[in-house]
């Protein structure tokens, strides 16, 4: 468990989503954030785009697990398909990344996501590419 947001990866748009890294091992994300007014579209649900953002980063972040303490792992998603099942107002939602399979340079993910009453509100499928020295789970140096 990790009450920080996004170590060793922290970017400033998952800041300023208020995206959380909940749980992280090797081939699994979840990826938590607690909804309020500043996620909410016109129709005053949440806002596709935020859902879409949580899919991308559980999903990156399942093939991200870094197996050396202080070292990290970087990608890029090189594809990213959604599909939204429901809609959702304010409160924690909850998306969880899978590692589907992995090659030496790809890997492969599935992501679902969940509102604060446990339905899932949208699912999606993502293929991501390991920057170079992020192919192996020992990562590289964090800087």
């Amino acid at each position: 468990m990790n009450d920080e947001p996004f170590p060793a990866a922290s970017a400033p748009y998952h800041q300023l989503l208020g995206m959380t890294l909940e749980e992280w091992r090797d081939g699994f994300a979840r990826v938590v954030l607690e909804a309020g007014p500043a996620h909410m579209n016109r129709s005053d649900i949440v806002h596709g785009g935020v859902i879409l953002s949580m899919i991308d980063q559980a999903a990156g972040f399942c093939g991200l697990w870094c197996s050396v303490p202080g070292n990290i792992r970087k990608a890029v998603t090189i594809d990213l398909d959604c599909r939204f099942t429901g809609q959702t107002t304010a409160g924690r939602m909850v998306a969880e990344g899978k590692l589907v399979s992995r090659g030496r340079n790809i890997y492969f993910a599935r992501t679902e996501v969940f509102n604060a009453a446990g339905e899932m509100v949208a699912f999606g499928s993502s293929t991501h590419r390991w920057r170079a020295g992020s192919e192996t789970v020992e990562g590289s140096p964090g800087a």
